[in-house]
Parts: C-alpha cells; structure tokens; sequence
C-alpha cells in the first residue's frame, strides 16, 4: 500500500486499517494459544506470515494501479473509472499481492474459527485493489467462506453465522462505492472549476483587448486630427512663406530649416498613426482589409463579395477606422440576423465624399419601427454606426423591408482642400 499520505484524513483512515487488521491477526493468535487449539503453533506461526505479507505490500507502496500503489481502507482515496477498466501492470501485482493475502486467510480458517473476524478488513482491500466487476464478486466469495468456516467449526447453523459476514460485506460495498461516487463528484466539480477559471481569465484577456483597441483607434484619431493636421497646416504655410522670400534673404535659412523640421515630425506622427491603427489595416489599405473581411466571412450558407468603384484615394485613418468597423458591424449583423444567402460590399470614391454600401438579400426588417436595443434584442449596431458616422460629419442610411433585403450605406465628406491638403502632404 502507498505509504505517502495524500490527506490527513485518507492517512489516518489508512492507519485504521493497518490497526484493525493487526489487532485481528493478534486476536487470532492469542485466542488460539490460550484456549490451546490443536494446531496453537500452526495458528502462530500461520499468523505471523500473513502479518508479514500484508506488511510488505504496505511498506512497498508500488502494486496499486497505474503506479499509484495499493490503497487500502475505506477513506483511501478511489480509484478512477479507467483504473478500474482494465488490469495494469501495476494492478496485477496488486491481484497477486492480495490472492497470497487470501490464501493465508483461508489456512487461517481451517485451523481456527477466529480467523473469520478478519474477513472485515479483506473487504475493503478486494474493493480497492480489484474492479468492481471483481471486486464485489470477491466480497460475496470471501463473505461465503467465512460462513461456510464458522458452520465447519461450530457444527451448528444460527442466524449470527449468515448475518454478520453478510452485513459486513454490505457495509464494505456500500462504504466503497459510495465514496468512490463522492470522489467523481468531487472530480467532476474541480474540472468545472478549472473551465469556470480558465473561462474568466479568457474573458478578462478578451475585454483588455477589446480596450487596447479602442484606446489605439482614439489615440490615432486623436493624433491625425489634431498633430498630423497642425503639423501638415505648419508645413504649407512655411513652404508658401519661403516661395515669397528672396533667395539671398537671412529669413529663408531659418524657414526652410522650420519647414523640414515640420516635416519630420509629421512623418513620425503619421508612423505613431500607423502603429496605432486596427490589425486589419497594419497591412495594407482599406479596400486591402474588406477584402480580407468578405473572404473571412463567406461560408457555406453566405457569398460576400467586394467591389471598389471609382479612383481610390488615401483616406485619413478616422476615415479608414469608421469604414472597416461599419463593415464589420453591418456583416456581423447579417451573419447573425438577417438569414441571407448573399451579400456585396462597395467602397466608393467620389469627388467630394466616399461611401461604403452593404448590400444583403436576406429577410430584412422595418427601420421605421423600434429602435434593435428597444425590441429586446440586446444589439446597439445601428446607432454605434450612426454616430461614427455622424462623428466625422456623415451620413448613415438604411433602407429595408420585411422579406426584401437590406441595403446599408454610410458617406463620409471629403472637402476639397482637405484632399488637396492630404495630396500635398
């Protein structure tokens, strides 16, 4: 038997085994020398063997299934489902460990009627160390042998001989598997605990994402609108001033020198920018990252295709950031509501504005009607889109009906100067 303890509890039980089936064998011994049996040094001698073998295999602590030794007593701690499937190296040495134990017994109660009395302990260690198809079969066997033993010695049947060994070997079973039921409860609950962890931990890795890109499309928005622009303004007004200058003026050194620093720093913003903005756009342009989004989001049941219309133009990364996140929102939507077999996304490029359409055919709904959030299906998509949109001065419209599909598009303005600001830069 494993002589480490996993618990004080399984420990001291283990203990109260050794001590009960100790006592027993001493018991036999004792009784057999002071009534003067027949075969008193049989008895002794008898005994003392089979005190030693069950000693061995408790001092070995390596014949129990799968490696983890011999576990004995009702607290040991049970053995596992798989462990009981199918007799391992390591259980069958436990098999032969407690055959011999067994046998031992079974010349015990030849020679004395006693010997039965520790037919109690044999049932735990048969329940333990054997499967249960064996195990409780060894019961019932060693529960009969016991019986058969005190009729052969007392040459009288009475209702003590069948009761007590047949009570015994119910306590033993019911004792065993019953524990043996707790511990895979027990089991079951501490998986369910790890998942419920591991689930919380991934969730809270989740929302730390979710606010990493937030706080990175802020801060881009932030530093394109205000430093990239500051600095894009500071450097046409410097380039203007130094056209106006005569060449040979003492001014125009210091100009030029002030232009080109505006000009540095504004391509480090525009590389601050670049690093800050959505995965999908790190590597490549906008009409780059829809692409790779119908690609991701066509299946078996839905084809997204992606057109571009006009002369692409560089966007501003506000620009580019709102665009991808309506695409994304509007497909999602479609995926998850809408029940369509196709769906087209267009980027537009116009002279003054760029649009983003989302067309799909699926069931369609009333826009005129309650808002998603008031209907009760928990979604906020439309009105985020609206006021990204709105956001940067555009416009989100929708045009649906019940069974005709939907047709989403979002128009951003692009001012002349602004392009032209953009181009020069």
């Amino acid at each position: 038997m494993d002589s480490r303890s996993h618990t004080p509890v399984t420990a001291a039980l283990r203990l109260c085994l050794h001590t009960l089936l100790t006592g027993l064998l001493a018991l036999v011994a004792v009784r057999a020398v002071d009534e003067g049996a027949p075969h008193a040094g049989a008895v002794v001698a008898l005994t003392l063997v089979t005190a030693g073998v069950y000693g061995a295999g408790a001092l070995a602590g390596r014949p129990g299934p799968a490696g983890a030794g011999v576990r004995a007593g009702a607290g040991a701690r049970a053995t596992s489902v798989r462990q009981r499937a199918s007799m391992r190296p390591g259980t069958r040495a436990a098999a032969l460990w407690l055959a011999a134990l067994c046998a031992l017994w079974l010349g015990l109660l030849v020679l004395s009627p006693d010997a039965l009395w520790v037919a109690f302990p044999l049932y735990f260690l048969q329940l333990h160390l054997l499967p249960t198809r064996w195990g409780v079969p060894a019961v019932v066997v060693t529960a009969a042998a016991a019986i058969t033993s005190f009729v052969v010695h007392r040459q009288e049947i009475a209702p003590g001989a069948f009761i007590g060994p047949l009570l015994g070997a119910a306590v033993a079973i019911a004792t065993v598997l019953g524990y043996d039921a707790l511990f895979r409860e027990s089991e079951r609950r501490r998986e369910l605990i790890v998942e419920l962890v591991a689930t919380r931990a991934e969730l809270a890795e989740a929302e730390r994402t979710a606010g990493t890109l937030a706080e990175r499309e802020r801060l881009a928005r932030e530093i394109h609108d205000t430093l990239a622009q500051g600095l894009s303004s500071i450097q046409l007004l410097l380039r203007a001033a130094e056209r106006t200058l005569p060449g040979d003026a003492p001014a125009t050194a210091h100009v030029r020198a002030a232009r080109e620093a505006a000009q540095a720093n504004l391509a480090e913003a525009r590389s601050f920018v670049r690093a800050l903005t959505p995965p999908d756009l790190e590597h490549g342009s906008l009409a780059a990252a829809l692409e790779r989004l119908c690609a991701r989001t066509t299946g078996p049941d839905l084809t997204v295709r992606f057109a571009v219309s006009g002369t692409p133009v560089e966007l501003p990364t506000p620009y580019e950031v709102a665009l991808l996140r309506t695409a994304q929102s509007a497909l999602a939507n479609t995926v998850r509501h809408a029940r369509a077999g196709r769906a087209e996304i267009t980027l537009s490029f116009m002279d003054t504005s760029v649009a983003l359409d989302v067309v799909d055919d699926g069931r369609g709904f009333d826009p005129s009607g309650a808002p998603v959030a008031e209907r009760g299906d928990g979604g906020f998509g439309l009105p985020a889109m609206r006021s990204r949109a709105a956001t940067l001065g555009g416009t989100l419209s929708v045009e649906s009906a019940p069974g005709q599909g939907t047709a989403l598009a979002v128009t951003l303005p692009l001012a002349g100067p602004r392009r032209s600001q953009e181009r020069a830069a």
